[in-house]
């Protein structure tokens, strides 16, 4: 039992059920949820496992590092074997795959790329300053895309993959931040290691600043209405906020983003719903 335990916790399974909906919230705010049942759960669960077989490599080849900034992650703690992690995750990879398949051309493209970006992050770019962030930053932005994709509509979730991009970005910044010691030890060359934590801030909040100023852009376009821009101007607050913490505290400033990114996600689905 500690052994699937541990399998279930390689795969963070809040991160995998929210890679999900956002997939699920692409889908909807293009307007084929409905039309395209089998699509919209096919890059679903697609998603899911890709993330979750994304997340059991990652702790495979950061099993060293874990071992100093996680130790209780089923890795170092013994729970699951190095090998066993690596098996795991090919088996979901494998299963992503297939799910995929069913999708039209471009949402098969989108997976491909992901998971090419995706294997290249886990072993070359994690602890490149800012090359890493980036790529963690567009597969999270991607999820929305190919959500559009899987109903035919991606330019619906063009804007969205942008702005939740830019805010991922900002929060993988503060993160590192948080994680420089063991990063750091390992020998790693992240963003506030290589410019220092202070100049790594404000390069997360220049991103974070063009995420909100880009924010109303569906509503100027008169793709969403106010019920929208009243929820997004909320989320804009929360994440400014969090930011502006960040510079004190690194650990509750990523913990905030994570609500003000949720909040507008909920932003696009009330202004999608009220477009209806």
């Amino acid at each position: 039992m500690s052994t699937v335990r541990g399998a279930v916790e390689l795969t963070r399974p809040g991160n995998v059920v929210a890679a999900g909906v956002l997939t699920f919230v692409g889908a909807f705010v293009a307007g084929g949820a409905a039309d395209y049942p089998v699509h919209t759960g096919a890059a679903v669960v697609a998603t899911m496992l890709a993330i979750a077989a994304g997340n059991a490599i990652n702790d495979y080849f950061d099993r060293d590092i874990d071992a100093i900034n996680q130790p209780d992650r089923p890795i170092p703690r013994g729970a699951v074997s190095p090998r066993g992690a690596l098996a795991f995750s090919l088996a979901l990879f494998g299963g992503a795959v297939v799910c995929a398949l069913v999708l039209p051309v471009l949402a098969v493209a989108i997976a491909a790329v992901n998971l090419v970006a995706l294997l290249v992050y886990t072993e070359y770019l994690k602890g490149l300053p800012g090359a890493g962030n980036f790529v963690v930053a567009y597969l999270v932005g991607s999820t929305f895309l190919f959500g559009a994709a899987a109903v035919g509509d991606v330019a619906a979730g063009a804007v969205l993959c942008v702005l939740a991009a830019l805010s991922t970005f900002t929060r993988e910044v503060v993160k590192d931040v948080e994680d420089i010691a063991g990063d750091r030890e390992e020998g790693l060359n992240t963003l506030p290691i290589a410019v220092g934590e202070r100049r790594a801030l404000v390069v997360a909040a220049l991103a974070l600043v063009v995420a909100v100023l880009a924010s109303p852009l569906p509503y100027l376009w008169n793709v969403f209405g106010a019920p929208y821009l009243a929820v997004v101007a909320l989320a804009d607050l929360v994440m400014l906020y969090a930011t502006s913490e960040s510079f004190n505290d690194p650990t509750r400033g990523q913990s905030l983003l994570k609500y003000g990114m949720f909040l507008a996600v909920v932003a696009f689905l009330v202004g999608r719903a009220a477009a209806l």
